[in-house]
C-alpha cells in the first residue's frame, strides 16, 4: 500500500461490487473509505489530493474493458496502478416489497451489469425496457428512495439489505464464472517487486503502418515476456489512429522488463507507464524467473567478452 495512505475513494455508493472488492483487502478496508458517484470523480479526487488512493473497476470477464476507466488512465490522468483485485461477480434482480416479476416493465442498472444478464432479461422479463444507472448500487439506492413496483434493478445481492429491497432472483448473470478486475491507483509510487507482478503500459505509434504492431510485439517475444492483455484504443486524434494498452508479466524492477521498456521508449513516439504492481490470481512466476536468469547469464557473457576489448593484438 502507498506509504502513509489514510483514505481511499471508490466507485460508489455503498453496496457496489467495487466496495466489495475493496474490503477484501484488509489494509484498504481499514482506511477512510469515500464513495464517489462516478469513476471520473474517483480519479479526480486522487489527482487533486483529496484521497490518497482510488479504487475502480477496470475490466470484466464478459463485457471486457470498462472504457471510462481505461481511457481516463491513458489520456486524462497521470496516476499509477498500485494493486489489482479480482472479484467473482454474482448479480441479482432486486425490487420493492410486493413487486411481481411478471409485472416489471423497467430494469435499471450499470450498463455492464445489464449486458451481463441479457439471457435472463430476455427470458424472464422479455417486455421490460433496460435503463442505465451510474452504478449497480445507485440503481438500488434510487429504487429504495422512490418505490415503484413496476421497476427492478440488477445489483449485488448485498444491496438489498442496504437499500430496503427484496431479492426476486439470484445469480442471474449469463456466465457463472463472471469476474471483474479492479485496480487501486495513486499519484505516485511503484510497489516493490514481489516475484508475481504485472506491468501495464500504453504504446503510441508515430503512424499506422504495416508491421507496426508486429515490431512492438517483437520486443516482448524476443525476451520471452508473456502478455496478459493487448487492446487497441482510439487516440481521439482521428479515425484510424490507435494506441495499444498492454499488460505484461513482470515488474519494471526486473532487468528484462526494464530493458524491454527502454527499447520501446526509444523506438516509439511515446510509451506511458501505468504501473508495476502485485498480480492477482495464481499465475506461477517460474517462467519470469527463468527468463530473468537467462537474461542475466547472457548479460554476464557479453560483459566477459567486452572486458577483453583492448587486450588483444593490435
Amino acid at each position: 500500500m502507498t506509504r502513509s495512505a489514510t483514505s481511499v475513494a471508490y466507485f460508489g455508493p455503498a453496496g457496489t461490487f467495487t466496495e466489495q472488492a475493496l474490503i477484501t483487502q484488509e489494509d484498504y478496508a481499514a482506511l477512510d473509505r469515500r464513495p464517489m458517484a462516478t469513476i471520473t470523480d474517483v480519479l479526480e479526487a486522487v489527482e487533486r489530493g483529496e484521497a490518497d488512493l482510488g479504487f475502480v473497476p477496470l475490466e470484466n470477464g464478459i463485457e471486457g474493458t470498462v472504457a471510462i476507466t481505461v481511457d481516463s488512465l491513458v489520456f486524462d490522468f497521470d496516476l499509477l496502478i498500485q494493486r489489482e483485485v479480482v472479484l467473482d461477480i454474482h448479480l441479482a434482480l432486486l425490487a420493492n416489497e410486493g413487486t411481481v416479476l411478471s409485472e416489471i416493465t423497467t430494469v435499471r442498472s450499470f450498463p455492464h451489469a445489464l449486458a451481463q444478464c441479457r439471457k435472463f432479461l430476455s427470458e424472464r422479463v422479455p417486455g421490460a425496457a433496460s435503463e442505465s444507472a451510474p452504478s449497480t448500487a445507485e440503481a438500488a439506492r434510487e429504487l429504495g428512495l422512490h418505490p415503484d413496483n413496476k421497476v427492478g434493478v440488477i445489483a449485488p445481492p448485498t444491496a438489498a439489505s442496504v437499500y430496503g429491497l427484496v431479492l426476486l432472483a439470484e445469480q442471474i448473470e449469463d456466465h457463472p464464472e463472471n469476474q471483474t478486475r479492479f485496480v487501486a491507483v495513486a499519484k505516485r509510487g511503484v510497489p516493490r517487486a514481489t516475484g508475481h507482478d504485472r506491468t501495464s503500459i500504453v504504446c503510441f505509434q508515430s503512424a499506422d503502418h504495416p508491421g507496426s504492431l508486429h515490431s512492438i510485439l517483437g520486443q516482448f517475444s524476443a525476451r520471452d515476456i508473456n502478455l496478459t492483455k493487448l487492446e487497441s484504443r482510439p487516440t481521439k486524434r482521428g479515425l484510424g489512429d490507435y494506441c495499444f494498452v498492454i499488460d505484461l508479466e513482470g515488474h519494471v524492477g526486473d532487468e528484462i522488463v526494464a530493458d524491454c521498456l527502454r527499447d520501446l521508449h526509444a523506438s516509439l513516439i511515446g510509451v506511458k507507464f501505468l504501473g508495476s504492481y502485485p498480480a492477482a490470481g495464481r499465475h506461477g512466476p517460474g517462467r519470469r524467473r527463468e527468463a530473468e536468469a537467462a537474461w542475466r547469464r547472457a548479460d554476464d557473457w557479453v560483459r566477459s567478452l567486452r572486458s577483453q576489448i583492448g587486450h588483444g593484438d593490435p
